[in-house]
């Protein structure tokens, strides 16, 4: 059990929260909830002991094992996968060590009836309790088995860890992890540049293997499937909800609502006694009833009614040019890169107006073959786009391409044509840059800040193919609902590259599946195609183990 008592976080005199206080029990699958702002990786933080607070205490036994993963990482560049990835080990490693010095000590030295010996002897037999009282465990198999189930090839075990990209090394550190065995794990936005398949695999550990879990997260299939218990952190303070993260929306809802039933009924109570305090203050024979409703005023604790987060992206795509029949065409095309070989002979045709999905793990060649399409790359066969195709590509590295010295409206002025150079500011503000946010350099724009910039820029002019890889990372969950929206409103072809479950549903009505070199037409919904890949996926792993 691990206890967070009346903490506290302030700022410049400003409170991000205060008095926050409750238990995480073995079992607990915490979703931590709140809108941007409201303190939650400051918190987790706290709780991994990589911060401390104004005020409070976080409190657990000794050997309690606490692991967190960061929403940015830096892995180290001097070592392959699986010595990284070893790291989770190390503890063990160091004790093994050390009893080996020591008892080597012991072999060497003759002043056997000396304090110093006596004190080896005892160190010796602690260790030795300590590390003979942990399981027998093959460290190797274990950390194959986590790296496998995470996506990593046998391939890739040897490879240095520098040659790979920010989603891979999370992924490493995410094993790492794992293999610690923790009693408790931290994850801020664990499931950012995974793929389905590696998110199903986490979901299933966390549930299944995990004792105690924290997640802060914008995805909302993960969140719901993963946990037991809400805490909200709102307006400096947190409730905490015995529910899963759509239960706790509606009882959110609920209790707003008997909040504000509760502040009306106040406001009115505070009205009626005003009126009569005003009606009889002077009157000799109310003087003492005048005196108990101000008392009772000056007492009384008004109700307040949670925030609600009303800042909102509006997004609508532009009316998309009439194009020919068949926007994408592919035929026999494959690429290979040296020896390795992305996909081979792959043909696919996409109809104007249909929405597709790419899906499959990451170094598949989702992201390839879209480049492929754009004839960014040579490939072997034929990539052609069709007649009167206008693109719009919002790449899955979009946001860290924008110009960091550039301010948010020098980012989109540079590219705005015509009489839309008009109306930026309106554009801005319809992506929640208001103010003088629009004076703000681009470096200390958040993820999803940056994210919603390079989307304005992919919407000042009208396209027909919208090619989406990965949009959604970094953005919270309203923005991802009115992205969706706006997709399905969105009367041109559209290919849309996504981890994220529950924003794929409802979107694409055909999925291409990339796997094994080869890609796979799929002539049903996402939901039916994840539906069953869910249950195929879950199985591989219990395979495994």
């Amino acid at each position: 059990m691990i206890s967070v008592d009346n903490l506290a976080v302030e700022y410049s005199g400003a409170t991000l929260f205060s008095d926050v206080s409750f238990v995480i029990n073995p079992t607990d699958k915490i979703a931590l909830m709140g809108k941007n702002g409201a303190g939650k990786s400051t918190m987790m933080k706290i709780i991994a002991g990589e911060q401390k607070p104004t005020r409070g205490h976080v409190r657990a036994n000794s050997d309690t094992v606490i692991a967190y993963l960061p929403q940015h990482l830096l892995t180290e560049d001097n070592c392959t996968v699986f010595e990284e990835t070893a790291k989770a080990f190390k503890q063990v490693f160091a004790m093994r060590e050390e009893m080996a010095e020591l008892n080597k000590a012991l072999e060497t030295r003759t002043d056997y009836e000396s304090d110093e010996y006596m004190g080896i002897i005892e160190k010796v037999t602690d260790l030795g309790e300590k590390f003979y009282a942990l399981e027998e465990v093959n460290y190797d198999a274990e950390v194959e088995k986590a790296l496998k189930g995470l996506g990593f090839k046998q391939e890739d075990f040897q490879r240095q860890t520098n040659e790979f990209s920010g989603g891979w090394r999370m992924r490493i550190e995410l094993a790492k992890i794992l293999l610690q065995k923790p009693d408790l794990i931290l994850l801020d936005e664990p499931t950012n540049h995974i793929d389905i398949e590696s998110v199903i695999w986490l979901e299933d550990f966390l549930v299944n293997k995990a004792d105690a879990v924290m997640v802060i997260s914008h995805d909302r299939a993960f969140i719901d499937n993963i946990t037991n218990r809400t805490i909200e952190v709102t307006m400096g303070q947190i409730h905490d909800y015995k529910a899963n993260y759509s239960h706790y929306l509606q009882l959110r809802q609920d209790r707003r609502a008997h909040q504000i039933k509760a502040y009306q009924e106040q406001q009115k109570l505070i009205a009626d006694n005003m009126a009569f305090i005003e009606r009889f203050k002077g009157t000799y024979s109310k003087t003492n009833q005048v005196s108990s409703r101000e008392r009772m005023l000056e007492k009384l604790p008004i109700i307040e009614i949670d925030e609600v987060d009303n800042s909102s992206l509006k997004l609508r795509f532009p009316p998309a040019p009439r194009s020919g029949d068949y926007p994408v065409t592919v035929k026999d095309v494959s690429k290979s890169y040296g020896g390795h070989v992305v996909f081979k002979d792959a043909n696919l045709s996409i109809s104007r107006g249909e929405k597709v999905s790419f899906v499959g793990r990451n170094g598949e060649g989702k992201s390839t073959m879209i480049k492929a399409i754009l004839n960014e790359i040579e490939v072997e066969g034929t990539c052609q786009l069709g007649h009167n195709i206008k693109v719009g590509y919002f790449a899955q590295n979009q946001a860290s391409l924008l110009d960091p010295t550039l301010t948010v409206f020098q980012t989109v002025d540079e590219v705005a044509k015509g009489e839309v150079r008009t109306q930026m500011k309106n554009i801005l503000g319809r992506f929640m840059f208001g103010g003088e946010d629009i004076d703000k350099k681009v470096s200390i724009l958040s993820g999803g800040e940056k994210t919603r910039l390079a989307m304005v820029k992919l919407l000042l002019d009208p396209v027909n193919l919208l090619i989406l890889d990965e949009p959604t990372n970094h953005l919270d969950l309203k923005s991802k609902d009115v992205l969706k929206e706006a997709l399905k409103e969105f009367d041109g072809t559209l290919i849309l590259v996504s981890h994220d479950r529950d924003f794929l549903q409802g979107l694409s009505e055909k999925v291409f599946e990339f796997k094994e070199q080869r890609v796979i037409e799929h002539f049903e919904t996402i939901d039916a195609f994840l539906e069953r890949n869910r249950i195929k996926s879950i199985a591989d792993i219990n395979l495994m183990q």
